[in-house]
């Protein structure tokens, strides 16, 4: 498993995917983490999906999941 430098606080838990197990991490939390490293929200928005959720890792790459969602008129966040 691989595991982010500094995004400890993001890791929600881990699953396999292609018979490897991978870190799952929450896209708020890191974006947050990025936010609190001195980033806007609009650069943390951009270095995320440029650096990290775009980047192949590898076998090891970490999946990302997105807790806030949108259903029919309904807005939450999965806890």
């Amino acid at each position: 498993m691989l595991l982010l430098d500094d995004f400890d606080d993001a890791v929600m838990g881990s699953t396999l995917l292609d018979d490897e197990l991978v870190l799952c991490y929450d896209i708020t939390k890191c974006l947050d983490i990025l936010i609190s490293q001195g980033m806007t929200p609009d650069q943390a928005q951009e270095y995320f999906e440029y650096n990290i959720l775009d980047a192949y890792m590898g076998k090891d790459t970490p999946i990302f999941i997105d807790t806030n969602f949108f259903i029919d008129g309904i807005t939450g966040t999965l806890q």
